[in-house]
């Protein structure tokens, strides 16, 4: 880099990578630059990190495990330890085991841990309850111990190198770590900095001039002139700054949020309402039989506490009742059984967002037609778990309640939608729903499983739906498709599980959803 541009470097600096230059020359450790400079250590570390990026200098960090002494320990290294003063009391006489933990001034536990090492090395036996010294004990009085050796060593240094211990410190060292609270091991990192070549350059520069530089310009300065006599900093706008992560909506919530737009943009309003329903919500009022196997426990989440809710609307329970058992008049069969309101009152986690256009028909007056609403919300089926099913999923849901809608409307509504959503691989086929005829099912082309995958089902509510709800028998238009399953081909993910993962790196990565 040539001086000019050493210069220019120079004045681009922040006032704390301009103090952490100043003493780079004969500072390597991120220690040595906190306590020289000044600054916190989280300054320093944001100098020096800014400074790499610059090319500066390089950093690393070097990482050692060191020995110190414990709380035992530093009381050890000055009194001696406790097996060696058990010897000392025992060296004119044996005592008994009361009187040597008196003399030695041990606690019961010291007591115990020092006559089991002095055992073990033969310097004292233990007969009748009283302890005497060897021959072997006498000697080891003569000599301090390794282990006293070595805690003086520590009480010194105050902290050792693992990686320097020679060896009858080593063997010092496996003897008192098996004690309480004698020694410890602590990891120690040190950051060390190493000047680039443009960094010995640049801490030729006198740091000190650059001192008084202004960082920006107020409306003081404009004001009063005196941005004409001042230095400014000077900004490198090429730099290659540190990546920032910026707060962002999950995308699931990005993927439904698009959903509401482009239903509010077709001109309908939204449905909201609770994740726990009756099952006269959820199932009855949508002329499901109390029996389907769509309400057995392998299929459901039933709730336990409070096991059901409140009563119904007596004459709307009386009026799906009859539907239940003799169609009502509506002219259907109906599914010929006796209807529980008890069974009605169960409370579930809802299995889909039907529910919602369930309770919005109950509630819309002939003067509200025609109307369209629409939902996007969670549901909970007990599916087992794979790359394609999960037991919490979003759907959309949407009715046109109209005198004049037919089933063409229907897919033109539906046509519109996923054309919004970037799907013209869609399909429908003939299907059955307990609540809709006529009915179709809703597929898309998934790219890499090869495979058509299943959204949901969408059709015309039945008269025994609408009439006992509504009051009268007028054409709803009704959808449902799974809302997840959209989404995996937008963000290019072959495994549904992972809209869920909520991975960091994918969060930070994956795209907008911007259709």
């Amino acid at each position: 880099m040539s001086g000019m541009d050493i210069k220019r470097l120079a004045e681009s600096l922040h006032p704390i990578e301009a103090r952490a230059v100043a003493f780079l020359k004969n500072l390597k450790t991120l220690h040595e630059l906190v306590a020289a400079t000044g600054l916190s250590e989280v300054e320093v570390m944001r100098a020096l990190q800014w400074l790499e990026n610059k090319d500066v200098l390089k950093t690393h960090q070097e990482v050692k495990e060191l020995v110190k002494l414990d709380t035992n320990g530093e009381l050890y290294s000055s009194i001696g330890l406790p097996e060696h003063r058990l010897l000392k009391a025992l060296k004119k006489t044996a005592l008994s085991l009361d009187l040597a933990a008196k003399a030695a001034d041990l606690s019961k536990e010291e007591t115990g841990v020092s006559i089991g090492v002095l055992k073990s090395k033969v310097a004292v036996t233990l007969e009748n309850n009283k302890l005497t010294i060897t021959e072997n004990g006498k000697k080891m009085l003569d000599k301090p111990a390794l282990e006293e050796v070595f805690l003086k060593k520590l009480a010194t240094s105050k902290a050792i190198n693992i990686l320097h211990l020679a060896p009858e410190e080593k063997f010092a060292f496996d003897s008192l770590r098996k004690r309480k609270n004698i020694i410890k091991t602590v990891l120690e990192k040190t950051r060390f900095v190493e000047l680039t070549p443009t960094g010995k350059e640049l801490i030729k520069i006198d740091m000190r001039a650059l001192e008084h530089r202004v960082d920006r310009l107020t409306p003081q300065m404009l004001r009063d002139g005196s941005w004409k006599s001042r230095t400014f900093r000077r900004y490198d706008v090429r730099i290659n700054v540190p990546r920032i992560h910026r707060g962002k909506r999950h995308f699931v919530n990005q993927a439904t949020d698009y959903a509401r737009r482009v239903w509010i943009e077709m001109g309908f309003e939204e449905m909201e309402g609770p994740l726990i329903n009756t099952s006269f919500w959820n199932f009855d009022a949508l002329f499901t039989a109390q029996d389907h196997p769509v309400r057995d426990m392998q299929d459901t989440f039933f709730i336990q506490n409070p096991q059901k809710g409140k009563m119904l609307d007596r004459k709307l329970a009386e009026r799906v009742k009859a539907v239940h058992e003799h169609g009502g008049n509506v002219g259907s069969a109906g599914w010929k059984y006796s209807w529980d309101a008890e069974e009605a009152k169960r409370n579930v986690l809802r299995t889909h967002t039907t529910v919602l256009s369930a309770k919005t028909l109950a509630h819309l007056k002939k003067a509200d037609w025609p109307a369209k609403f629409f939902a996007v919300g969670k549901c909970f089926r007990n599916e087992t778990l794979d790359w394609n099913h999960l037991f919490e999923f979003n759907q959309t849901e949407g009715i046109v309640v109209d005198p004049d809608a037919n089933f063409r409307h229907l897919l033109g509504y539906l046509k519109r939608f996923f054309s919004k959503l970037g799907f013209p691989q869609a399909r429908f086929r003939p299907a059955y729903f307990p609540y809709t005829e006529p009915s179709i099912e809703i597929d898309v082309f998934h790219p890499v499983h090869q495979t058509w995958v299943e959204l949901g089902g969408a059709g015309i509510f039945r008269p025994e739906v609408v009439e006992p709800l509504l009051g009268e028998p007028v054409p709803v238009l009704a959808w449902g498709p799974g809302f997840d399953r959209i989404m995996l081909e937008y963000y290019k993910i072959s495994d549904i599980r992972d809209l869920y993962r909520n991975d960091i790196k994918q969060l930070r990565e994956i795209k907008e959803w911007m259709r």
